[in-house]
């Protein structure tokens, strides 16, 4: 798989491989094009992901998904942080980043 150094870089190779969309993460789905789709834990997929530590501030701690929906044939990302500036999220949502990582 794919290594990357930094977020940024990881952002421009999974665009070149057509991870285009840019999910936001909500509750109980994902969803992008300022919420004309909203995709639910059992339409996507999580296909990688790359996590990223920047020194010991817990701020500079994100993930990156690499996430694509059969249903709505659709392919992008989605960056959130984790530890403690993860999301509240609803059980399927979190049972499905954690199963990622």
């Amino acid at each position: 798989m794919q290594q990357y150094s930094n977020l940024i870089e990881a952002i421009d190779g999974l665009r070149k491989e057509g991870y285009t969309e840019d999910f936001n993460l909500e509750q109980q789905c994902i969803e992008c094009r300022n919420g004309q789709y909203k995709i639910f834990h059992d339409e996507f997929i999580i296909d990688k992901y790359f996590r990223f530590d920047v020194g010991s501030d817990a701020a500079d701690q994100s993930i990156i998904y690499a996430i694509s929906s059969e249903k709505y044939k659709l392919k992008g990302i989605l960056i959130n942080a984790y530890g403690i500036y993860t999301e509240p999220l609803t059980n399927e949502m979190l049972t499905k980043l954690q199963i990622a990582e």
